[in-house]
């Protein structure tokens, strides 16, 4: 019988302040690396004084909420989604939905031109993290360390575009050679508070730690290899910003170098064409370094490995960034599968009645590699 306690703490989005703890039911909290993670629950009302206690402090876009389990944090993010409703029967609930930390910075925009000339990639993303925080009330507590990836580079965010930190970190990630972030939560272990710590990995994040081996039949449940081939690209080319400087002619957008796998195509491939869009990026060096990047990404089918465990002490959200080994024997895998795959989403359900909890994992698989 599991008998781990989760709680929901919601507290005051920039303060941290803790305002209250209050019960969730039908709760799933779903954390990634490479996408921004969720939250969705409902708050049962039974009475007055319930509504009276969550009417105040459920404020979408002002409050946090933090999930723990046993004590210690498995989630944190920003409550964005909160929808009070009563059944036929009349009994009330709150349905809350809620995106990790990172999605703060979708709702924040450059609105000063910054330049970065010859600095490392990191350190440009945590300059953009501590532009949005600077600005007057925008401070929410990220924080970071100070590890370089030995990359440097060259941009300039403009103001005219209005983009927001989200996108330019995600774009500046995605470049040639380029890094993983999140913002992973956890307690300080000296002081206890709670942390939200801009994590930075080139070329990926990869979190120390034996591998997780997982067995089907046994702690493995269920699994799932889906394979994608509809984004396979042989030939790639990347799309800039248009040229307006002559009004009087037709304006034309820059281009990158036609990227072509030839070893694919003289292995029998047939040829497959692919581009991409960058309106912001008039630079062609940095053109050139996103299409290399999506290049190498399109030239295989996308295998997205997905599986269901039972939580056991191995099984956290700390998971995110580890490796797990994969041992599979069963009639689609008759001489055996034993393969290595990084850990790059988890999704946990707590338990409810007649209900054990159980954590779906989201893997990737290396170039080249397919656990089919």
């Amino acid at each position: 019988m599991n008998t781990s306690l989760y709680r929901v703490l919601v507290c005051d989005l920039r303060s941290d302040q803790l305002l209250d703890v209050l019960p969730l039911q039908e709760v799933t909290v779903e954390d990634f690396i490479g996408k921004a993670g969720s939250l969705q629950g409902t708050v049962p009302i039974p009475n007055a004084a319930m509504a009276d206690r969550v009417r105040p402090i459920l404020t979408p876009a002002r409050t946090a909420l933090w999930v723990e389990r046993d004590r210690e944090i498995w989630w944190g993010g920003v409550l964005w989604s909160v929808n009070p409703k009563s059944d036929e029967r009349g009994r009330i609930s709150v349905e809350v939905q809620a995106g990790t930390f990172d999605t703060y910075l979708e709702h924040r925009q450059l609105r000063t031109t910054l330049k970065a000339t010859n600095r490392d990639q990191l350190d440009i993303a945590r300059d953009l993290v501590d532009y949005a925080q600077a600005q007057t009330r925008g401070d929410i507590g990220i924080t970071y360390d100070t590890e370089l990836s030995g990359i440097k580079r060259s941009r300039t965010f403009s103001a005219s575009d209005q983009p927001k930190i989200r996108d330019l970190l995600d774009k500046l990630g995605e470049a040639d050679r380029g890094f993983e972030w999140r913002i992973r939560c956890y307690h300080d272990p000296k002081s206890g508070a709670r942390m939200k710590q801009l994590d930075l990995g080139h070329p990926i994040l990869a979190r120390p730690g034996d591998d997780v081996v997982l067995t089907h039949p046994g702690r493995l449940l269920t699994y799932e290899f889906p394979t994608d081939g509809t984004t396979v690209a042989n030939v790639w080319q990347a799309r800039g910003a248009s040229d307006n400087r002559n009004q009087a002619a037709a304006s034309r957008p820059l281009l990158s170098e036609p990227l072509v796998a030839e070893q694919d195509l003289a292995a029998g491939w047939p040829r497959l064409d692919g581009s991409s869009d960058h309106q912001s990026i008039d630079d062609p060096k940095v053109l050139g370094e996103h299409a290399r990047a999506e290049a190498a990404l399109a030239r295989r089918p996308q295998v997205i490995p997905e599986i269901t465990v039972h939580l056991d002490p191995q099984i956290s959200p700390d998971l995110l960034g580890r490796y797990v080994r994969l041992r599979i024997r069963d009639d689609w895998h008759p001489d055996g599968l034993d393969a290595r795959h990084r850990v790059v989403g988890i999704s946990v359900t707590p338990p409810e009645r007649g209900k054990a909890e159980s954590a779906k994992l989201t893997l990737e698989t290396p170039y080249g590699d397919s656990p089919q």
